[in-house]
């Protein structure tokens, strides 16, 4: 796959309509955590999330995509669960648990993704760090999101700050370009070369998706061929926001 093909510069009034899709996709998961307690099953979560989704007229790009088709508007990921992770009825949330959660939104013509994870009740200190850490790459992405800076800069800026905390980031998995489709380029890895990549303009929109492992980077997907997990069962965690470079300043597109 060529991503740089893909690459769609969007213009002030495309960035408009991106930024009510992403308010939106943050109500969205404003709405999810707030149900994050014991007992609550993972399938209650899609079903608040689609509640919120179809309040404002729109559909995840989730549901349906891929082979086999997804089944559901969010991913729910819990402890070693990476990415990609499905919804079911019988899936419980345990205290201390940490769950992630992604959900996209399609809203008038073009999509936001965004994503967090959290605790369930009281979680341990090593649970704690992993979730600081992954956040914290995630704004250090966000900040090399500039126009003349290059997408090796971004990669670049996450690897460190994980790998500096003595966690992992993935090989495997990136982040993306998004706009009229949910996987645009460029794509941007979480591991790179300061300097290196594909030129950053205003314009430009991409979800930026640290998932940071705490025992090795090495990943495994499950037999339902969706769920990611980290190979050795060691805790994960996964933060994302859709950014526009800009003239100035990042901006993000997935917030209330």
């Amino acid at each position: 796959m060529s991503w740089e093909r893909q690459i769609n510069v969007k213009s002030p009034a495309d960035l408009k309509i991106m930024r009510e899709a992403g308010h939106i996709n943050a109500t969205v998961l404003a709405a999810v955590r707030e149900r994050l307690q014991p007992g609550v099953t993972t399938a209650d979560l899609n079903a608040a999330a689609e509640e919120v989704l179809k309040s404002h007229g729109c559909v995840s790009p989730f549901k349906g995509y891929g082979n086999p088709p997804f089944p559901a508007s969010i991913t729910v990921c819990i402890n070693d669960e990476m990415v990609h992770g499905i919804p079911h009825p019988k899936r419980k949330l345990k205290e201390g648990d940490i769950v992630s959660i992604d959900c996209g939104t399609f809203h008038n013509g073009f999509v936001a993704d965004s994503a967090f994870t959290a605790g369930v009740g009281q979680i341990s200190p090593e649970a704690t760090k992993l979730l600081e850490v992954t956040e914290g790459a995630l704004f250090a992405g966000i900040e090399n999101m500039r126009k003349g800076k290059r997408t090796g800069d971004v990669s670049a800026a996450i690897q460190n700050f994980v790998e500096s905390h003595g966690f992992h980031v993935t090989r495997e998995y990136t982040g993306h370009g998004v706009g009229r489709k949910m996987h645009e380029g460029p794509q941007v890895p979480n591991i790179g070369i300061a300097g290196s990549g594909f030129l950053l303009r205003p314009g430009v929109t991409i979800a930026l998706e640290p998932m940071v492992l705490i025992g090795t980077h090495e990943t495994r997907v499950l037999p339902d061929k969706w769920t990611v997990v980290s190979a050795d069962g060691s805790l994960t965690a996964h933060f994302e926001h859709t950014i526009a470079v800009t003239e100035g300043d990042p901006l993000l597109l997935t917030v209330l």
